[in-house]
């Protein structure tokens, strides 16, 4: 099986959302962070990836029909060019908006792991945000960069963009597939990841991933 959708967008752009919503419209599994937590093989092989290790993307994606979020999305790339038939989804929002989720969520998690071969502090921190991830305009700039790197570098054909809100009917027109009867999933509000996930979080979890 190869991946024919590769997210391209930064965590915190609405990408459970978009995991639960790809699934649904029958291109699931759907790889996302969530499957590297907790599962030793998906954590050694992204760590060995994030410390340049050439990665199996056949074997590291068997059983994936698409991606979002990180890891995955920091290898748009390269993704794109082991996948050349599969759509880049490009998941987007306006900068100060992701910035504000962002450090609600995901940084105060970065804040309480103690692992430097973690994802979150290897791959996130170190390479996304070049070592600053706390600095807002430093990470707004990464933020805006990669989005113009994506829409810059993908063809149009195979660029899809979703921005937050945007639903099904452009998502589903460009995969070529009937808009379900359902509501757009939400998922993962800042308020379901603090109580959800920072709550329960201790630095042993943190550093899984």
């Amino acid at each position: 099986m190869a991946l024919k959708i590769i997210g391209a967008g930064f965590g915190r752009t609405g990408t459970d959302s978009m995991r639960e919503a790809l699934t649904i419209l029958g291109f699931g599994a759907c790889h996302h962070m969530l499957e590297v937590f907790g599962n030793p093989v998906q954590t050694a092989q992204w760590r060995a990836v994030a410390a340049g290790g050439v990665p199996d993307w056949k074997a590291m994606f068997d059983g994936y029909q698409s991606a979002v979020d990180w890891p995955s999305a920091f290898y748009w790339r390269e993704l794109m060019a082991f996948y050349p038939d599969a759509h880049v989804l490009l998941t987007d929002r306006s900068a100060e908006s992701w910035w504000e989720s962002f450090a609600k969520t995901l940084l105060l998690g970065l804040a309480k792991s103690t692992d430097p071969q973690s994802l979150g502090i290897a791959l996130i921190a170190n390479q996304v945000f070049g070592g600053n991830p706390t600095d807002r305009s430093h990470a707004i700039a990464c933020y805006n960069a990669n989005v113009a790197a994506v829409k810059a570098s993908v063809p149009p054909e195979r660029l899809i963009v979703h921005t937050l809100g945007d639903g099904w009917p452009n998502l589903c027109a460009r995969l070529g597939v009937k808009v379900p009867d359902q509501l757009y999933p939400s998922r993962n509000s800042a308020d379901d990841f603090q109580t959800k996930v920072l709550s329960r979080l201790d630095p042993g979890a943190a550093n899984q991933g």
